[in-house]
């Protein structure tokens, strides 16, 4: 089991170093970027689409969890919870990249999704906590 969460790792390990480096390259990090931006009718959904990303993400998790077999062995389940988490990634990836190359000013935003996708790292406590607690 040890080995196929390292590869989990390492799978997110990616995508958090390329959304980051994404990050990094595009927007030249200054205090200006770190403020919050005025707030308009036009700009709002640019608020909407972090807020989206967190509870689609979350949302594909755990309905793509509750597709685990709870008669298995956690290891047996582990290619439905390695699917789960792409998925779960990939959106809040996405939703990173549409703010930074849509609406730069939302930044902070981004970094926000960036910080959270780094905190969903694959552990095997959490691995197996969250496919026994799949509900």
């Amino acid at each position: 089991m040890k080995e196929k969460i390292k590869i989990l790792q390492t799978i997110h390990l990616a995508v958090c170093a390329g959304v980051s480096i994404a990050y990094f390259l595009v927007e030249q990090p200054s205090t200006a970027h770190l403020k919050i931006p005025t707030i308009d009718s036009s700009s709002v959904i640019y608020l909407i689409i972090p807020i989206a990303a967190l509870l689609a993400s979350n949302f594909m998790f755990k309905l793509q969890l509750k597709q685990t077999d709870p008669e298995l062995k956690p290891e047996e389940n582990l290619p439905i919870y390695q699917t789960a988490s792409i998925m779960r990634w990939a959106i809040l990836e996405g939703a990173a990249f549409i703010i930074l190359f849509l609406k730069p000013d939302f930044l902070l935003a981004g970094i926000l999704l960036i910080v959270y996708l780094i905190s969903l790292r694959p552990t095997e406590e959490r691995v197996i906590s969250d496919i026994k607690n799949r509900v």
